[in-house]
């Protein structure tokens, strides 16, 4: 069996496929989620147990439990479900995926969704060049769905030709009865085909051959079974690869859950294999210890049992196993993503106290704000231009989250004053909405900013030192005042004023025009800089000042919310 140059180029060409599909359709589902989509996950995860019946449901219908891993790793990239809703989802898909090892056994079928990959291009190819933007979203998302699956196929094609050259493992034969050491060999083989085949149904598919050829035993095949389980979390990892923080969190959480299972099965495995095969027997089949013949069906039956002792056994446990997740990947700085912190639970007893949480969300939201400015502050001295371009992609990913943010608080807003509020709460309600709707308006402008950054890059623009320092000295100016708000909307004083904020605003004004002057007399001269330079410069100093009128609306709100306190 010969593996070169082509062939390797074969397999990442697929990974590359894989890869791109998966990140194509959790960009485009951050297009057009909305609420809508978030509310239909939330609803499946709103607790831990229909949180597994989900991913059992999801995992029975396409027949692959690394697909359902991977679609939720983009569900959590695109910020639609939290870390610990995707748990009991991962729960579920161990036990959904057991649905292909019984349809193997009795039917020798599998379904390959990879199959309506091209049909669903085909159906959807319009949508992508629809000048409807949620249309076009769409059809990416079911490009990207279409794509993954592709690419899965693809890996399974291009890996070394181990699934259809079962004969290859013949020799496996020899390390059947070595004891405890047969169980950690076929582990690790388990794990280390799942790896390369990319599917653990292919695999178990593979062992199930070995089986009826006789080449193992119950308890080997077994233990190749168990070791499916951890190299299956393979597939997710490899997707979360290219995805942020929280969906490494949530494929790190995948191997935890199948790890720990693997580590108590293998301290009851012998008695275990005895229960399974008695309950064979019981059914009136041979003993699978003694006949190739019942292998297949005690197999699956090891195969469902085990995964569905192991939720029971681990689902109590749901928060340490998202809390070991996320000692193992620290969401630092750089990844630091707009999420919901404080309303993703609902609401609280009474509406008077589900208030003072959304105000914690605000006062949380205004930070990330603040941290988008300062990302786009960076741009003006950044001469790296990965660096440059990262820090583009990111901004661009924060304003599209910053609406999201915006639309959850509304709503949550809007569910409070369905309940009954005292006066003060109502206005409340109206100054918080005031305040979110400004916050959204300075991510806008971050936005802009950014983006007059990236018109400057493209066409090589030239500053001069001294309108560096011009941009410079606005920004800080800027930053200032956004400090100065972040500071009013965490204060709790009845006390506070606008004294600091009229200052800022009242320097940023003048700072404005005096640059403004400049700039034009510089236009008159054609010294300085040329026109299209002068018109992003103009473009980033009018942006700053309309900027800081956001951020004096919400200091000015920020007074008025703490009178009614």
């Amino acid at each position: 069996m010969e593996f070169g140059i082509v062939e390797i180029l074969k397999l990442v060409g697929s990974l590359g496929v894989f890869l791109f599909g998966m990140k194509l359709m959790s960009e485009a589902l951050q297009k057009v989620s909305g609420s809508k989509l978030r509310s239909i996950l939330a609803a499946m995860t709103s607790s831990r147990v229909k949180g597994v019946l989900s991913g059992v449901l999801i995992t029975a219908v396409i027949q692959s439990s690394s697909a359902t891993t991977v679609m939720l790793v983009s569900f959590v990239n695109a910020g639609l479900i939290n870390l610990v809703e995707s748990i009991g989802i991962i729960m579920g898909a161990n036990i959904g995926t057991t649905v292909t090892a019984w349809l193997i056994s009795i039917l020798g079928f599998k379904v390959q969704i990879s199959a309506l990959s091209l049909p669903l291009i085909g159906i959807t190819l319009p949508l992508l060049f629809s000048k409807n933007d949620k249309h076009k979203s769409l059809g990416e998302i079911a490009l990207g769905f279409a794509l993954l699956f592709i690419g899965l196929d693809y890996l399974k094609a291009n890996v070394p030709d181990i699934k259809n050259n079962p004969q290859i493992l013949e020799f496996l034969a020899e390390f059947n009865d070595l004891g405890m050491l047969s169980f950690v060999i076929f582990l690790a083989i388990g794990t280390i085909l799942t790896v390369v085949i990319q599917s653990s149904s292919a695999t178990m598919a593979l062992t199930l051959v070995m089986c009826s050829n006789g080449w193992i035993g119950f308890e080997t095949a077994a233990a190749m079974v168990l070791g499916e389980n951890i190299g299956t979390t393979i597939t997710a990892n490899l997707a979360a690869s290219v995805a942020n923080t929280s969906a490494k969190q949530t494929a790190r959480a995948h191997f935890i859950f199948n790890f720990f299972g693997v580590v108590w099965m293998a301290l009851a495995f012998p008695f275990f294999l005895k229960g399974i095969d008695f309950i064979v027997m019981q059914g009136g089949a041979e003993s699978a210890f003694e006949s190739p013949k019942s292998l297949p069906i005690a197999l699956s039956l090891f195969h469902t049992v085990f995964n569905i002792l192991n939720v029971l056994l681990l689902i109590p446990f749901t928060k340490l196993i998202a809390n070991t997740a996320i000692k193992l990947v620290k969401q630092g700085e750089e990844d630091e993503e707009f999420t919901l912190k404080y309303i993703n639970t609902g609401m609280l007893d009474t509406a008077e106290l589900s208030l003072l949480q959304c105000k914690n969300e605000i006062v949380s939201y205004s930070s990330h704000v603040k941290k988008m400015f300062l990302r786009v502050e960076n741009l003006l001295t950044e001469t790296n231009s990965k660096k440059f371009n990262k820090i583009i992609e990111k901004v661009e990913k924060w304003e599209e989250a910053s609406d999201l943010t915006e639309l959850e608080i509304a709503k949550y807003l809007t569910q409070i004053s369905n309940n009954h509020l005292s006066a003060k709460g109502s206005m409340k309600i109206k100054v918080y909405l005031n305040i979110i709707d400004n916050l959204e308006s300075i991510s806008d402008s971050s936005y802009n900013l950014a983006r007059s950054f990236k018109r400057k890059a493209s066409e090589k623009a030239w500053f001069s030192p001294e309108i560096r320092d011009s941009i410079q000295q606005i920004f800080s100016l800027v930053e200032e005042s956004l400090d100065n708000m972040c500071d009013m909307l965490k204060a709790n004083s009845s006390s506070l004023e606008l004294t600091k904020a009229n200052e800022l605003e009242t320097s940023i004004n003048q700072f404005r025009n005096k640059l403004r002057k400049e700039h034009l007399a510089s236009i008159e001269d054609q010294k300085e800089y040329t026109y299209f330079a002068g018109v992003i410069y103009s473009d980033l100093f009018a942006e700053s000042e309309k900027l800081a009128d956001y951020v004096y609306n919400v200091c000015e709100s920020a007074v008025e919310l703490n009178t009614k306190e």
